[in-house]
């Protein structure tokens, strides 16, 4: 069945269209609320919106994840979380409001990447929305004031307790190089993909969500651990608190060890990637998903699986859980001639060994 189109929503046209990628993270989860090192890139999916001025304070917005749906319908200055999708926009326009707006919208949003995915569909979300406000209300807003708008999104109205990569990466990303980010202070240097190397995504079939369950208890832990250890965040960690790092109960003391080697191994897959050493670059990808899987405990067995299986494939160098965990997708760094032919094959294999549905996200070529 056909998607209706902005008319048919709203009986007019829209001003334009605005769009954001996702994002994959090559290296670097559950360090940026921890004021850590991150590694994302954008992917090929995107997120579009279609806007329109509105009348008055009316919000009107429409998606396509929910297409049976009549557009959700609010005023600005009122929002509050009704625990749907169109909290991520309410977000939005409550964090915008502090850059002049107040004029409502019609927006219609189409989305390539999938929910749950682990690959930023709500950043690229809120992005995408806010560069089309940007535009049409001419906000005085630079992209990391974007990226920090779709944050206070989350963690205000939403109740997503993440940190900035996602919207880091969605605001200022692209497919050719990785950012490294200094979550700190939002220092961004960009980190190309050598030439010969591919990245190969595959959505495992589990969705996840991050405003309950075990991602807001991984903050909880890392909270406790700082504060038991005297610091601010565990990015101020260091090697004199050897002894009191030891000294944790578990699995606070494994929390942190997880925080403090993956720290360690963005800086150092960073460096594998410009110097084009992409044996090394695998397995700093091989040693991280163990650490997620064993210290950090938000892996779950069909992950393991797919990074196990995709491992295994000619021409894949390692593979890794992406983003949030408990669910999502998996990244893989490959021999750019292989990444194809590499990403059908575990896919495949996966398929075979599971039974889950699993989504071929980059390259796109393999995607069908």
């Amino acid at each position: 069945m056909a998607l209706p189109d902005f008319f048919a929503l709203f009986g007019r046209d829209p001003a334009g269209r605005w769009s954001a990628p996702g994002r994959v993270n090559l290296m670097g989860d559950h360090t940026d609320y921890n004021d850590g090192l991150v590694l994302p890139i954008a992917i090929p999916q995107r997120t579009e919106v279609e806007l329109a001025e509105g009348q008055g304070r009316r919000v009107r917005v429409w998606s396509d994840q929910f297409p049976d749906d009549r557009p959700v319908e609010y005023q600005l200055g009122t929002e509050a979380a009704d625990h749907g999708w169109a909290d991520y926009v309410r977000g939005m326009t409550m964090a915008l409001a502090s850059f002049g707006l107040e004029r409502g919208f019609d927006a219609r949003i189409v989305s390539r990447v999938p929910l749950g995915s682990g690959l930023s569909s709500s950043a690229s979300l809120e992005i995408a929305l806010g560069r089309a406000l940007r535009d049409v209300y001419s906000l005085t807003i630079n992209d990391v004031e974007l990226a920090r708008a779709g944050k206070r999104a989350e963690n205000e109205l939403v109740g997503a307790p993440v940190g900035i990569m996602d919207q880091m990466a969605c605001s200022l990303a692209d497919e050719t190089a990785a950012l490294l980010l200094d979550t700190r202070d939002l220092r961004v240097e960009r980190v190309p993909i050598p030439a010969r190397a591919a990245l190969v995504v595959i959505h495992s079939g589990l969705s996840h969500r991050h405003v309950t369950g075990g991602y807001a208890t991984r903050r909880r832990e890392c909270a406790d651990a700082a504060s038991r250890l005297g610091v601010a965040t565990l990015r101020d960690v260091g090697p004199s608190h050897a002894d009191a790092v030891r000294g944790l109960p578990d699995p606070l003391g494994r929390r942190v060890r997880h925080v403090l080697s993956e720290n360690a191994r963005v800086e150092a897959t960073a460096g594998a990637l410009r110097a084009g050493e992409l044996e090394r670059a695998g397995m700093l990808f091989v040693e991280s998903h163990a650490s997620l899987r064993d210290d950090y405990e938000v892996s779950v067995p069909e992950i393991d699986t797919l990074v196990e299986l995709t491992t295994r494939v000619q021409g894949i160098y390692g593979a890794r859980l992406t983003g949030g965990g408990f669910g999502g997708s998996i990244v893989a760094l490959s021999e750019r001639v292989r990444a194809a032919d590499a990403a059908e094959m575990a896919a495949e294999s996966y398929r075979l060994t599971t039974g889950q549905s699993p989504l071929i996200m980059v390259p796109p070529s393999a995607a069908g």
